[in-house]
């Protein structure tokens, strides 16, 4: 059996196939994200899944595409977490801009790839291998564009009064916004990153109010100016895009890259089913 895992921070899907490329069964768990939970919450978020915990002694192979795995002592984290877990495994652990990669492109297609989910990041794909000229640190300091950075633009614009008064008593139904509820999910809960993120449905809901828009466009410029443009020949590929925020903001992002002279790809909201169609091209060949 083999597991196919494609992680962000606020869900991971799990694909069991079979050495033919079957499909057996799929399942969902929470964000195996290890740049933001100890070792004890990632198993305990694997663990406490009936189909991964009753087949755990007949995996073969676990290839994992995670958020926080660019980086090297998170990936060895993890996988340290899974080799007590799926203990007659191997395991592949690569960042999740792979998995944008493999569901996004064709071979011998260059590209640039862009994931906008909880978090957010960028990679050039030229048709064989990957470049990768931003090195991520995380939703404190980067993540424009993402879940987790419309969420903190929205906490700021109502608390600095920026929001139209009727639109923030709507915020203000829909969500818990006192202060103490916020620090305590920010600073002292586990992924604040995914609480921030959650957030965002509100904006994707609202997006034809006119500060909604403002602060939509100003995160995508942002995304672009400091990630896409990093790449010489960014005016001469597709950009495809990968996520959920992605997929909500798919016209916003159109109306943006066009200002910048870019042109927009493909836009996979779930990048899990193409990750399998390219781990069942291997089977196939091997």
């Amino acid at each position: 059996m083999i597991f196919i895992v494609d992680s962000g921070s606020t869900k991971t899907d799990w694909i069991a196939l079979d050495n033919s490329g079957k499909v057996l069964f799929s399942t969902q768990t929470l964000g195996l994200n290890p740049q933001v939970l100890p070792s004890s919450i990632l198993t305990e978020r694997i663990l406490n899944n009936y189909e991964l915990y009753q087949n755990r002694e007949k995996v073969s192979h676990v290839h994992f595409y995670g958020a926080g795995c660019g980086v090297e002592s998170p990936a060895r984290r993890i996988e340290k977490v899974f080799k007590e877990i799926f203990t007659s495994s191997k395991f592949s652990i690569l960042e999740d801009t792979y998995a944008a990669v493999y569901a996004s492109t064709e071979p011998n297609f260059p590209a640039i790839v862009c994931i906008i989910g909880t978090g957010s990041n960028c990679t050039y794909f030229d048709g064989r291998d990957i470049e990768q000229r931003i090195t991520s640190l995380g939703y404190v300091l980067m993540d424009e564009a993402s879940g987790n950075f419309f969420g903190k633009q929205l906490i700021r614009s109502y608390y600095f009064k920026t929001m139209p008064e009727d639109l923030a008593k709507k915020f203000e139904e829909e969500y818990d916004l006192s202060p103490d509820q916020i620090k305590e999910n920010v600073y002292r809960k586990e992924n604040p990153n995914t609480y921030l993120a959650k957030f965002a449905q509100f904006i994707v809901k609202n997006k034809e109010v006119l500060e909604m828009k403002s602060i939509i466009e100003d995160g995508l410029q942002r995304f672009i100016s400091h990630q896409i443009l990093q790449f010489e020949n960014a005016k001469d590929v597709p950009i495809h895009f990968i996520g959920s925020i992605a997929h909500y903001l798919k016209d916003e992002i159109d109306i943006v890259l066009k200002r910048n002279g870019l042109c927009l790809g493909n836009v996979v909201r779930r990048p899990i089913d193409g990750l399998v169609q390219y781990h069942q091209k291997l089977l196939s060949l091997s």
